[in-house]
């Protein structure tokens, strides 16, 4: 099996690129910010970490088919989904070596991983894999094992999608134009959403997913005087150029 998974071939270069542990996971947290960003000619592209193979519903094969037409609906670039096995996502030098050999295709300005702590332990792996395959990356003496014209690279800018963490955001972003396609996105995986007998107790029901989606961003949009929003955190102090031009009003 190959180590990437993709129908859209060889990963291609994005200035965005959003690093979930799980197939979904993007359109949850981040695909409004992605179309977002798209609207705006900013190129965008996914890695997930893994296929699915362990999920309760959708076969990994299903979860591929959903994951391409859902990428299809938020214009990114390229999506692909390594072979870390799905409930298993360790922090190892090998899993690392594996998302340098992406990165340094990609070459992304700015990475989006999952939020450092949450319930499922993929999630908040996946941001120290994330965060330390970024760092490793950019080390000109590392041979990854890639092709050898991907040279070294490191992301400029590392953020934390946080919509479900209990935190304060460092920023959101106005998702509004973009929350009917976010929400088509995500409803494009019918094998995690529809409704069915398999999985009944633990996932919401199919007429709800909407009005809680819906709900948690129009939260995030209050917060900062917007209809709809995507929350985010930086480890990093903001850096203001002109005090007239912060946005969101204090009053």
């Amino acid at each position: 099996m190959a180590e990437v998974e993709s129908s859209w071939a060889q990963p291609v270069e994005a200035e965005v690129l959003a690093i979930a542990a799980h197939r979904d996971d993007v359109e949850q947290t981040c695909g409004g910010t992605l179309l977002k960003m798209r609207s705006q000619g900013v190129t965008t592209a996914i890695l997930d970490l893994t296929r699915g193979e362990a999920g309760t519903r959708g076969s990994a094969v299903e979860r591929a088919a959903e994951a391409d037409a859902a990428a299809k609906i938020l214009g990114v670039s390229w999506r692909g989904a390594l072979d870390i096995p799905d409930g298993r996502v360790e922090n190892t030098y090998e899993n690392r070596l594996k998302l340098v050999r992406v990165l340094r295709q990609v070459r992304p300005r700015v990475v989006i991983l999952p939020y450092w702590t949450g319930r499922h332990p993929d999630h908040y792996t996946t941001a120290g894999l994330g965060y330390e395959a970024c760092f490793l990356s950019g080390l000109a003496s590392l041979d990854a094992g890639s092709d050898p014209g991907a040279a070294p690279h490191r992301p400029f800018k590392i953020l934390y999608a946080s919509l479900y963490a209990d935190v304060r955001p460092s920023f959101v972003v106005d998702i509004t134009p973009h929350i009917e396609e976010r929400h088509r996105s995500l409803m494009a995986y019918t094998s995690q959403y529809a409704n069915q007998e398999r999985g009944g107790g633990l996932f919401v029901p199919e007429e709800e997913i909407r009005e809680r989606t819906f709900s948690v961003a129009r939260h995030y949009g209050l917060l900062a005087g917007v209809r709809y929003a995507e929350p985010f955190v930086q480890k990093e102090i903001g850096l203001v150029e002109d005090l007239t031009l912060i946005p969101v009003q204090s009053l």
